[in-house]
């Protein structure tokens, strides 16, 4: 492949993890993901093929090593991978800050929504026996359950065997808004986001949640671009 043929750093680092998908598979990997299926329940529309070059290419670059585990292979950042932490980091505030977000215009996909909210229960919240909360999404063609005990955090198709007393009845652009801090819980009910089930448990519902990692990011103002004489550094220049 024909690289930028530039010697700076941000060029070579770009031509390194720049491609499509690969700094969505360094983040399922810093979120915990060490199986192949595990980092494509994250980023289910990578195919398959792509996901094994993007895996090989991290490895050849020494920021994911390969090990062999006891179900296949595995694969962890090295210290190389781990510093991309706050390259993700920032592209996550950034985005956050300075995107627009209209989840009602966005083509969105349930599956990353709800492997996210499974990374981020908090275990110390929730009730003292297992229970399995039922969501059903405007749209999706079969519900999917998520079991929660304070030992263990599920993403299931079907309900593994636990009592199912709460129900989550929402359009997908409702629950992603909450999820991702565009709008209060109230106000994502607003949106078509309802539970069914005892009081109690649907008004702790949000609160077993830590929520998304940069829901408190807060919009930039309403003016989506700077004034042009803001867009140069002041007193330095960008290495090319």
């Amino acid at each position: 492949m024909t690289g930028h043929g530039q010697f700076c750093a941000v060029a070579r680092a770009h031509e390194a993890i720049g491609g499509r998908w690969t700094l969505l598979i360094v983040r399922e990997l810093l979120c915990g993901s060490r199986r192949f299926n595990d980092i494509r329940r994250g980023i289910p529309r990578i195919s398959r093929t792509m996901l094994s070059e993007r895996l090989q290419e991290l490895v050849s670059i020494g920021a994911v090593v390969r090990t062999e585990g006891p179900h296949g292979p595995e694969y962890a950042l090295t210290e190389a991978g781990q510093d991309l932490m706050s390259v993700v980091s920032a592209l996550g505030n950034w985005g956050q800050r300075w995107l627009p977000r209209r989840a009602e215009d966005e083509d969105l996909d349930l599956e990353p929504l709800l492997v996210d909210m499974q990374r981020r229960v908090r275990s110390e919240a929730l009730p003292a026996e297992p229970i399995v909360v039922r969501f059903e999404i405007e749209g999706q063609r079969v519900p999917r359950f998520m079991l929660l005990k304070g030992t263990e955090v599920s993403l299931c198709t079907q309900n593994p065997g636990f009592p199912e007393p709460l129900r989550v009845r929402a359009r997908l652009p409702a629950l992603a808004a909450w999820w991702r801090g565009d709008v209060t819980f109230a106000e994502a009910r607003r949106m078509g986001l309802a539970l069914e089930g005892p009081k109690a448990l649907a008004s702790a519902f949000p609160t077993w949640f830590a929520r998304y990692l940069f829901a408190e990011v807060r919009p930039a103002r309403s003016e989506s671009q700077l004034p042009a004489r803001h867009t140069a550094r002041q007193g330095g220049e960008i290495p090319v």
